[in-house]
């Protein structure tokens, strides 16, 4: 039996690595940038002590995602907020191979477009290590979802983790992937 391969993936391997090492001007085929890791994380807040927000955030991130989230614990106790070291703070799930190629197509060809009011993604979203991250307010935006999943909503983030050597080559492939960035002002 064949190994299946996400259609981002085989997409990536077969077309966009040559296309990406001739437009950035690369020596070598291994320097183009490349998809290590999606974290897909969220923070609890305020509502870190409610039973049901940890359900319903952790039912969220486990059909948006296919795999069981972690729990991220707090590393200090802070007394204005509340918080004791190693009480739970939030979720997050970490994405590698197929299943975090499979999660960006869906991201990009699905999700994204199904945002109101949407101009594309912040093209300042990158730090300087060239890892890009991306917020939603609202969980209802991911069909994998049920409405009644959806009526305690909350925010989530995906970070795009890229073995990069700057930020314009990282932009430089998600653009090949897919996302919408959002087109530069004209001042006139």
């Amino acid at each position: 039996m064949a190994e299946y391969t996400a259609r981002l993936k085989d997409l990536y391997q077969k077309t966009y690595r040559k296309e990406l090492k001739e437009e950035l001007k690369l020596d070598n085929i291994n320097q183009v940038p490349k998809l290590d890791k999606i974290v897909v994380n969220i923070g609890l807040g305020r509502s870190k002590d409610d039973k049901k927000m940890l359900e319903v955030a952790n039912n969220t991130l486990r059909k948006i995602t296919a795999q069981q989230p972690v729990d991220t614990l707090a590393k200090n106790s802070i007394a204005g907020f509340k918080l004791r070291e190693g009480n739970k703070i939030g979720l997050k799930v970490t994405l590698r191979g197929n299943r975090m190629y499979e999660f960006a197509d869906r991201l990009i060809n699905i999700v994204i477009p199904r945002l109101r009011d949407f101009h594309g993604v912040k093209n300042s979203a990158f730090d300087k290590s060239g890892n890009y991250s991306i917020g939603f307010t609202d969980q209802s935006v991911f069909p994998e979802l049920s409405y009644e999943e959806t009526t305690t909503a909350h925010g989530l983030q995906a970070v795009f983790v890229i073995k990069a050597n700057n930020p314009e080559q990282s932009k430089a492939l998600l653009e090949k992937l897919g996302m919408p960035f959002e087109k530069k002002k004209e001042n006139k």
